[in-house]
């Protein structure tokens, strides 16, 4: 599953929680990010986020992002489905249609086409969505260390009408998709996200879904 959102909704907290929710319930878990989660998506991070990187184009970050995630789909997300553990991840595929697509203007089905070959058939079977106000997460990343802003954070490169058409992107994306996506309201207090994403998530676990989910990916 992967936690998908806008800047500032709090996905990396909300993953870390849930991912010792399931460990509580005696569930093994992979808990991973992106870009990051292997040492070549790690430096690939730093490259993507760093403020004082060199300008790009949004292609080459689509790039970038998609490598980084290749590596991780190979290295560490397979191999934990294969041992039967639940891998949560902050952000996925979703992100790069939401930022470098919706928001930065990329195609989408060239955007699909990459992310095709980075996932190789693997993808989440349930998206939670984070839905905050850009005004919100945005106010959040801000009062933090100004130094610890990433690129996407900065205004004088991403303004708030790109952050807009993000958000946008990302529930156009859950209304076309809503069989895997799970859209939570992140503009509450941390512990009433956390209660709704553990209800959403014990419920696709007692599911179904998941069963079948996982038979389908042992044949």
């Amino acid at each position: 599953m992967s936690l998908e959102g806008p800047d500032g909704a709090g996905k990396s907290r909300a993953a870390g929680r849930l991912a010792e929710h399931l460990r509580a319930r005696g569930v093994a878990v992979t808990l991973t990010r992106e870009p990051g989660g292997t040492r070549l998506g790690e430096q690939i991070r730093a490259l993507l986020l760093d403020r004082d990187a060199a300008e790009r184009v949004p292609e080459a970050d689509a790039l970038l992002f998609s490598a980084a995630r290749s590596q991780l789909v190979q290295e560490v997300i397979r191999p934990a489905l294969d041992r039967g553990d639940v891998v949560v991840c902050d952000r996925f595929a979703a992100s790069t249609l939401a930022y470098q697509g919706y928001g930065a203007g990329v195609d989408l089905e060239s955007l699909r086409l990459m992310e095709s070959l980075a996932v190789d058939g693997t993808r989440p079977d349930l998206v939670l969505l984070l839905d905050t106000p850009v005004e919100i997460g945005l106010g959040r990343r801000g009062i933090g260390d100004p130094a610890e802003l990433t690129r996407f954070e900065d205004a004088s490169r991403h303004d708030l009408a790109f952050h807009e058409r993000v958000r946008r992107g990302y529930l156009a994306l859950a209304e076309a998709d809503p069989e895997r996506w799970r859209v939570v309201d992140g503009d509450r207090e941390p512990a009433r996200v956390d209660a709704e994403l553990f209800r959403l998530v014990d419920e696709f676990l007692a599911s179904d879904e998941l069963s079948g989910a996982l038979a389908r990916m042992h044949q």
